[in-house]
C-alpha cells in the first residue's frame, strides 16, 4: 500500500476493506520504508493484528508491476508502491492498484505450491 503522509487508520482500513475478499484472515500490510513509520498505518495494523512491513525503495523499484508511475518515481525513489509492495515476495496480484482517498492498495497472493494444486 502506499498512502499520503498523516493518513489516519480508518482511511487506511477502509481501503484496504475495499478490496480484501471476504473472510480473509491472513494480512501483512507492505509499504515504503518511510510510510511503514507513519502512525495512521502502525494503528491500523495493530488494531487489527496484522504485521506491517516496510521495504526500501530501491528493492521496490526492482520488482516489475504493471503500472508503473513517473509521479510516484519522482516522489518516492521508486515507480510503485502499492503493486510493488504487494509483489515484492512474489505472488499474484489479484487487484491492482486502488486508490481510495490518501490511500493507494494492492492486493496480491500467494503462488500455489505445485503440491496445493488439485
Amino acid at each position: 500500500m502506499g498512502s499520503s503522509t498523516g493518513v489516519a487508520a480508518d482511511e487506511v482500513l477502509a481501503a484496504v476493506d475495499a478490496v480484501l475478499p471476504p473472510g480473509t484472515t491472513a494480512v501483512r500490510l507492505s509499504t515504503l520504508d518511510a510510510r511503514s513509520r507513519e502512525p495512521g498505518l502502525r494503528r491500523a495494523a495493530a488494531l487489527r493484528g496484522w504485521v506491517l512491513v516496510g521495504h526500501p525503495a530501491e528493492v521496490l523499484a526492482r520488482v516489475p508491476v504493471p503500472s508503473p508511475s513517473e509521479r510516484v518515481a519522482a516522489a518516492t525513489g521508486t515507480p510503485s508502491v502499492a503493486e510493488a509492495a504487494a509483489l515484492v515476495h512474489g505472488g499474484v496480484l489479484t487487484v491492482p492498484k486502488t486508490v481510495r482517498g490518501r490511500v493507494t492498495v494492492a492486493l496480491a497472493v500467494p503462488t500455489p505450491h505445485p503440491e496445493e494444486v488439485p
